[in-house]
């Protein structure tokens, strides 16, 4: 058995306390969908983290690190944000924890795909073959029957993933020449404000019970930020993304404690189809051809 070096492991470990706090994250986001709009909660996930994320900015360098040139880009991952989280907001509506990761894990697969078009990057045939089985099961988790493929839930997660997925290849393209804390702040800022913008004329009063939850929705957020970026700073990509798909555990362990829902049997087959698509296209990123 090959043991990892000691940074690998800790890329490891970050990864996997990202992906916990994450889906601390979005239990909060949960519980605060049916009494808010979908753009409303997208806007309280970022006001939340934001003064954790200027914080940790200061205690990192300061805020010459978030200067840039590359307005478009940061402008366009904002729109992409915004749009992502109200739709997986409104999705968290209907669909449980468990059920809205499966759908989600489609992303790896899109940005593979959606690097070709707009990075001019190269896919060989067994990366397509594998983004192909991975739609297949997006199919056995919706089990495309009249009723299921017309709910909107998992339409909304399918277009959150698109989105996630086009923001990941703005952030590759950023990455060239930006810091992580400049693509951090930015993201969460234009986050901030395109949503509230856009929520403003239905804006909804926050009711006294819901503060300790925004404080974990803050706390979580702003960590599971710090921590998935200390993972992929110290680690190979290829290394520490597989751990990702340890959200599906936790969503499913979430869902039990908090809604008393258990995943059923066409779902976990389709979510396993999915999961190994990614996790083979994420090692064939060091072999791409």
């Amino acid at each position: 058995m090959s043991v990892q070096p000691p940074s690998s492991l800790r890329g490891i470990l970050f990864m996997l306390a990202a992906v916990a706090a994450f889906s601390l994250m979005d239990v909060s986001l949960k519980l605060l969908t049916p009494h808010y709009p979908a753009m409303q909660v997208a806007a309280l996930r970022g006001l939340s983290s934001l003064p954790l994320v200027v914080l940790w900015i200061m205690l990192t360098g300061g805020f010459r690190l978030v200067l840039t040139k590359r307005w478009t880009l940061h402008l366009l991952r904002g729109v992409f944000a915004v749009l992502m989280l109200a739709s997986f907001a409104f999705a968290l509506r209907t669909l449980p924890l468990a059920e809205a990761y499966s759908l989600f894990f489609i992303a790896p697969l899109l940005v593979t795909a959606l690097a070709v078009p707009l990075l001019g990057e190269r896919v060989g045939w067994r990366r397509w073959a594998a983004i192909v089985v991975g739609l297949a099961g997006v199919l056995i988790v919706l089990r495309p029957d009249a009723t299921r493929m017309a709910t909107l839930g998992s339409v909304a997660v399918l277009l959150a993933a698109t989105l996630y997925s086009l923001s990941a290849v703005t952030v590759r393209l950023l990455g060239r020449t930006d810091s992580t804390q400049g693509m951090v702040f930015w993201m969460i800022t234009l986050l901030s404000l395109f949503a509230v913008a856009a929520a403003w004329h239905e804006w909804v009063a926050i009711q006294q019970g819901h503060w300790l939850i925004l404080a974990g929705l803050a706390v979580s957020g702003a960590f599971g930020q710090y921590a998935v970026t200390e993972a992929f700073k110290h680690t190979d990509a290829s290394i520490i993304a597989p751990f990702e798909y340890t959200a599906l555990g936790w969503g499913m362990g979430l869902d039990w404690l908090i809604w008393n829902t258990l995943p059923d049997r066409m779902m976990l087959v389709g979510a396993g189809v999915i999961i190994a698509s990614g996790i083979y296209l994420i090692r064939r990123e060091r072999h791409p051809s």
